[in-house]
């Protein structure tokens, strides 16, 4: 296992650039996909096919595929609230929303990561971790705050509410699975670890699917097939895997806040691709946010300090 520092190295930021990419530009992606094609199965055939294509990545490289029977269960509990819960919740969550919104409100991760980090993990709240936090959970209340505004001010829209509960029930499974995975350290090596996580979650999501979803009576377009593929490569095999290995390498905590970065490019791109207009929160939420990566990746004075 790799040692933990409490910076980003320049693998890390490589690795978070790649995320925040890979997965903030999928947001209007899947908005669009699940126009086409039921969430259950859009997300059960990913996980599938992402997961059997990282396990024959590993399998190439060498890389044992066997699981330690002694570790059978923790993988249980990571998939369950890391991949499971995440994406069911959200892909529902993102029917019920606008692509921008759902991103940021996914991305309260951070918040209960650090929190949860501190309980389980018995991590130190530092001070600079506390201004980052409230910088980016800033930005991200900046976003919502014409819809907080509206559900206090105007009728109750059910649709919103529901929308947002399973937004922030995706984030906590998120983070929940993220601080086991931290907390236990599991022996595989990432490659072979997210390929697995994938392809276990992808079983219960593939037989709900079959009951709820029905076969299709109609063939998706090519939009929504082209947005398949990219789910499968980039936003499955290649950002899990990514997210996993970042995880080993720094503290949850910074890894979370850093991923902040997510949901900035989310709202960007939902605004490019699905015409979702900009206004002063977004460009509030944009100082913010990188204000928040900014802080949680700066040391004062000699490197190495600890904080």
């Amino acid at each position: 296992m790799s040692h933990t520092s409490s910076r980003l190295s320049p693998e890390g930021i490589l690795l978070l650039l790649g995320i925040g990419f890979g997965w903030g530009l999928n947001w209007p992606i899947m908005k669009y996909i699940i126009s086409e094609i039921p969430p259950l199965s859009f997300r059960g055939f990913c996980l599938l096919l992402g997961g059997l294509g990282i396990l024959a990545l590993a399998r190439i490289g060498g890389h044992s595929l066997r699981i330690p029977r002694a570790y059978w269960g923790k993988i249980f509990w990571v998939c369950l609230f890391n991949i499971l819960a995440w994406n069911i919740m959200a892909t529902f969550g993102l029917s019920l929303l606008p692509a921008g919104r759902s991103a940021l409100l996914g991305y309260t991760m951070p918040l209960w990561t650090v929190l949860l980090s501190v309980l389980i993990l018995k991590d130190s709240f530092s001070v600079r971790i506390g201004l980052a936090l409230v910088l980016g959970l800033g930005g991200i209340f900046a976003l919502l705050s014409d819809s907080l505004l509206s559900w206090f001010g105007g009728p109750l829209n059910s649709s919103l509410l529901l929308g947002a509960g399973l937004m922030v029930g995706a984030a906590w499974g998120w983070a929940l699975g993220t601080v086991l995975l931290k907390r236990w350290k599991i022996p595989l090596h990432s490659v072979v670890l997210t390929g697995w996580l994938l392809l276990l979650a992808s079983l219960p999501t593939l037989v709900a699917a079959a009951w709820f979803d029905g076969i299709p009576h109609s063939m998706p377009d090519q939009w929504a097939l082209w947005g398949v593929v990219y789910n499968v490569f980039i936003g499955f095999m290649f950002c899990y895997w990514a997210w996993v290995r970042l995880v080993e390498l720094v503290p949850v905590s910074v890894s979370s806040l850093s991923s902040l970065i997510t949901p900035l490019i989310g709202v960007a791109s939902s605004i490019i691709l699905l015409g979702e207009e900009p206004g002063w929160p977004e460009i509030s939420a944009t100082l913010l946010i990188l204000g928040a990566v900014a802080v949680v990746n700066w040391k004062p004075g000699n490197a190495k300090q600890k904080y």
